[in-house]
């Protein structure tokens, strides 16, 4: 009988053993004060997979979700929030970069500033880009063995990053070359002011004389009054090869017309050491 009533208590404390055994669990915090009691499987540098009880799937969470873990064995691990975020910075930025390609000349897009107000046309901007990409193709020969970027990729990358004709002049260069892949840039800026100039003519007929003597007739007056935009223009003009500035000029057109900075902008080019004659 009293072999029994043994028997009857260890088969209770061996249960209740059991049962505090399965109770300990380990707890994942996740940055987000979420709390999951689960069993932790296997663990790695990006992934925790755990199953959660009495479940047999397996789960897997970003360790960049992950604030700390209370292990059942009664350790805890702190996940660095900071260092994560790092981490992440690091590699989008080593995604985001590209190969260099050498001989390679990419076009920014060129701030078009009305220097009175301020304002930037993205219009404009887009079109002296295109400017001096066709003007780079057309004498393709003059530039050997270097080759354009098309269009259509630089600014295709440089919209990935972020980048356009506003903060194109606040962008470092040695960024510009990791985006664009390109060893030589050309960065050009076109600033200028926009004034009205009036002339006025006036005709008379009428009276008249002839051998000093008055003919008489009805005298008219006519005013005529002409207005003319006159453009005021500066160009800069820079080359970079490799991150380094290797010319910067800058000049004002001869004429004062609405085409004139395309003028200068095919003299500076000419006489950029990209170009052989």
């Amino acid at each position: 009988m009293k072999s029994k009533k043994l028997l009857l208590v260890l088969l209770t404390l061996f249960g209740s053993l059991t049962f505090y055994a399965q109770e300990k669990l380990d707890k994942i915090i996740k940055k987000n004060y979420d709390i999951i009691e689960c069993k932790i499987s296997k663990m790695s540098d990006q992934s925790v997979e755990y199953s959660l009880p009495n479940e047999t799937l397996v789960i897997s969470l970003e360790v960049s979700q992950i604030a700390k873990i209370d292990f059942a064995s009664g350790r805890s691990q702190v996940f660095n929030t900071q260092q994560s975020n790092e981490a992440a910075a690091a590699s989008s930025e080593q995604s985001s970069a590209v190969a260099i390609k050498p001989n390679t000349i990419a076009v920014l897009p060129v701030p078009f500033v009305n220097s009175e107000n301020l304002s930037n046309s993205e219009e404009m901007a887009k079109f002296a880009q295109n400017d001096i990409y066709n003007k780079l193709l057309d004498k393709s020969s003059n530039i050997l063995p270097l080759t354009v970027q098309d269009l259509r990729i630089t600014n295709s990358l440089l919209r990935k990053a972020g980048i356009d004709y506003k903060n194109i002049d606040e962008t470092p260069i040695e960024e510009l070359h990791k985006i664009l892949g390109a060893d030589h840039i050309i960065a050009a800026k076109v600033s200028y002011t926009e004034t009205q100039n009036q002339t006025s003519s006036t005709y008379n007929t009428g009276n008249a004389r002839v051998n000093n003597n008055k003919v008489k007739g009805s005298s008219v007056s006519t005013s005529n009054t002409n207005t003319q935009l006159v453009y005021n223009y500066h160009i800069y003009f820079d080359l970079y090869k490799s991150n380094t500035k290797i010319y910067t000029k800058s000049r004002e057109p001869i004429f004062k017309e609405k085409d004139s900075w395309m003028d200068s902008v095919s003299y500076l080019l000419k006489r950029s050491p990209i170009y052989v004659k």
